[in-house]
């Protein structure tokens, strides 16, 4: 499996290969190194967040967010533009299309498990499906404690 996050000390992304006797998680960047707390590996799977004290992660598509909506909205766009010069035909083929392609992409883009608190990703870990999909609540609870956090200091 492997980590990707970013590093507290010096803020660069850092992608790791960690796996049941890694003992710690280093920075390549700046060398800052933290401890991998015991039993949070079990079996080659995350039982928790390796970095911070999260014991919640959710499971997510495995793809960026910012292409996906991308996508979406070129396929609006065009089919607003056909819909304009009265290609109906055009329109909905545009249309479908885009669910195709929406649809395959959903089909062969893997899962891959996130942090809700410190937004730490995981990928190649093998069973997924026992941590839950996404919760707005349990988001919006990490969101609003980092905010309170960041008034204190």
């Amino acid at each position: 499996m492997n980590v990707t996050f970013s590093c507290p000390h010096c803020d660069q992304t850092v992608r790791v290969e960690v796996d049941d006797s890694t003992p710690q998680l280093a920075c390549p960047s700046c060398g800052a190194q933290s401890s991998i707390p015991a039993g949070a590996i079990r079996a080659g799977q995350p039982t928790r967040c390796l970095l911070c004290p999260s014991t919640e992660l959710f499971v997510r598509k495995d793809f960026p967010q910012r292409l996906g909506v991308a996508v979406v909205v070129l396929g609006g766009v065009a089919s607003s533009i056909a819909w304009y010069y009265y290609r109906i035909y055009l329109t909905f083929a545009i249309l479908l299309a885009i669910a195709a392609i929406d649809v395959v992409l959903y089909l062969l883009v893997g899962e891959s498990l996130t942090c809700y608190r410190c937004g730490a990703e995981y990928r190649g870990v093998d069973d997924v499906k026992r941590h839950g999909m996404f919760d707005l609540a349990t988001h919006e609870r990490h969101r609003q404690q980092a905010a309170r956090l960041a008034r204190r200091l």
